[in-house]
C-alpha cells in the first residue's frame, strides 16, 4: 500500500510527520511518500520536493511565484502518475493542495483532506467544491463541521494533535537554568512567526513594545524561539536595530511558555500551543496592504485567535493590521503579568478552550481513516492486501 502526502509549510510538515509516524505503527508496510520538510522526511516520507523552497505567503507574494508554484504542481502530478499511490492526503496548504487534488481525481486516485480549508470562516462555497472532490475530510477543531456536512462531504472530528504533543520537554528547575530564569523573574515571549513577511511585519512593532514594557516592567526578560527555517540573521538584525536585549532559543520551546508571563504571538498554531502550556497572548495579525484588502472583501469573521474562535468570545487581546502598534500591544500584555488578577481570569479560559480540543491520541484515530480509506480504494480496485 503506497499513501501520498502534501504538506506546504511548517505547521503541516509537522502534522504530516505524526500522521506519518502513527500510519506506520500501524501499518509498517506501508509506502509513503510526498511533499513537505524535513520533519515528514525524518518520520519515513520519500520527498518529492521540499516546501521550504515554495512557502510564501499573501496574495501579491503568491502571484510572483506562479511559474514556480506551476512547476511544482506538475512535478508532484508526475510523480502521482509514475508511482500511483492508493491516497492522496492533503495537510492544510489549501490554495496548492486543492489544485494537487483535482489532478488526483483525474488520475483515478481518491482524496483524503486533513485540516481542510477554512470554508466557516470565508468562501463558504469552498465547502461544496471540496466535498465533491475529497473522499473523506477530518477536522482538527469542532466549528469546522458545520458547514461541510451542509455540503454533503464526509466529515468528522477526532481530536486535535496538539493535545499530544504540546508538553514540556523538560522538568521546571532545568528549564530555569537552561534559560537563566530565575524564581521571581518575569519573562514575555516573542513569537513573530516563522515566514519572512510575517518576521519583517510585525517583530519590529513587538521588539519596540518590548522597550515600553521595560519602562513599566524593568525585571522583564524576552525569548524569542528560533523556528525551523527562519533566517535567525534577520533576527538579529531586527533585534539589534530595535536595542532591546532579546534571547534568541532554540530548545525546549514548550518549557519556556511555561516559564513565561506572556506572550506576543503571530496569529496561528503557536498561539494554540501557548494556550496548552497556559500561557497568554496578545495575538496580532497584519497582512500586505493589498492582501488586505481582498481579503476584507472575503472574510467574515468576528475573531482570528483559535482560543478565542473555540469558546466564542474574545477573551485574549487580538490586534489587526493597523491596530498592531507598539502602544496597544504593551497596553494589552501589561494585564497578563503573573500577579495580576486579569490573567489569572484569561488562564481559566484558555483551559476551558483547551479542553474543546478533545482527547489525546488524535495522529493514531487519523491514521485509522487514512488506512481504511487507502484500504476501501484497493478493495474496489482488486489489489491483494499484504
Amino acid at each position: 500500500m503506497k499513501i501520498m502526502l502534501s504538506a506546504g509549510e511548517a505547521s503541516g510538515d509537522l502534522h504530516g510527520a505524526r500522521i506519518a509516524r502513527a500510519l506506520l505503527a500501524q501499518a509498517p508496510e506501508t509506502v509513503l511518500v510526498g511533499f513537505g520538510g524535513h520533519e515528514m522526511e525524518d518520520a519515513g516520507v520519500r520527498l518529492f520536493a521540499d516546501y521550504k523552497s515554495y512557502n510564501v505567503m499573501g496574495v501579491w507574494e503568491v502571484l510572483k511565484n506562479l511559474g514556480r508554484i506551476r512547476k511544482l504542481l506538475n512535478r508532484l502530478t508526475d510523480a502521482m502518475r509514475e508511482e500511483q499511490p492508493d491516497l492522496l492526503v492533503l495537510i492544510d496548504y489549501p490554495d496548492f493542495n486543492w489544485r494537487l487534488a483535482k489532478r488526483a481525481k483525474s488520475l483515478g486516485i481518491p482524496v483524503f483532506s486533513y485540516i481542510p480549508p477554512s470554508a466557516w470562516a470565508w468562501r463558504k462555497g469552498r465547502a461544496k467544491s471540496c466535498a465533491a472532490i475529497a473522499d473523506e475530510f477530518v477536522a482538527i477543531f469542532p466549528h469546522e463541521l458545520p458547514v461541510y456536512e451542509a455540503a454533503g462531504a464526509k466529515i468528522s472530528f477526532v481530536g486535535n494533535p496538539l493535545v499530544d504533543t504540546v508538553k514540556a520537554e523538560i522538568p521546571e528547575r532545568e528549564a530555569r537554568r537552561m534559560f537563566g530564569f530565575e524564581e521571581g523573574d518575569h519573562g514575555v515571549l516573542l513569537l513573530p512567526g516563522s515566514r519572512r513577511q510575517e518576521i519583517e511585519m510585525l517583530l519590529p512593532d513587538m521588539l519596540q513594545a518590548a522597550k515600553k514594557l521595560l519602562v513599566e516592567r524593568p525585571e522583564t526578560k524576552f525569548y524569542l524561539p528560533v523556528a525551523d527555517g527562519v533566517d535567525e540573521g534577520l533576527l538579529r538584525s531586527l533585534i539589534d536595530d530595535a536595542g532591546v536585549h532579546v534571547m534568541l532559543t532554540h530548545e525546549a520551546r514548550y518549557a519556556l511558555m511555561g516559564l513565561m508571563d506572556a506572550a506576543i504571538a503571530t496569529s496561528g498554531t503557536v498561539v494554540m500551543e501557548a494556550a496548552l502550556m497556559g500561557l497568554p497572548c496578545v495575538v496580532l495579525y497584519r497582512l500586505s496592504p493589498l492582501s488586505y484588502a481582498i481579503g476584507k472583501l472575503l472574510v467574515h469573521i468576528e475573531r482570528f485567535s483559535l482560543p478565542n474562535i473555540l469558546l466564542g468570545e474574545t477573551f485574549q487581546p487580538e490586534l489587526l493590521q493597523e491596530q498592531v502598534t507598539p502602544e496597544a500591544i504593551t497596553r494589552e500584555v501589561l494585564p497578563l503579568y503573573r500577579g495580576e488578577e486579569h490573567r489569572a481570569w484569561v488562564c481559566g479560559k484558555l483551559r476551558e478552550a483547551c479542553r474543546r480540543l478533545g482527547p489525546p491520541g488524535a495522529s493514531g484515530r487519523v491514521a485509522e481513516k487514512i488506512l481504511a480509506a487507502a484500504r476501501r480504494h484497493l478493495t474496489k480496485n482488486g489489489s491483494n492486501l499484504s
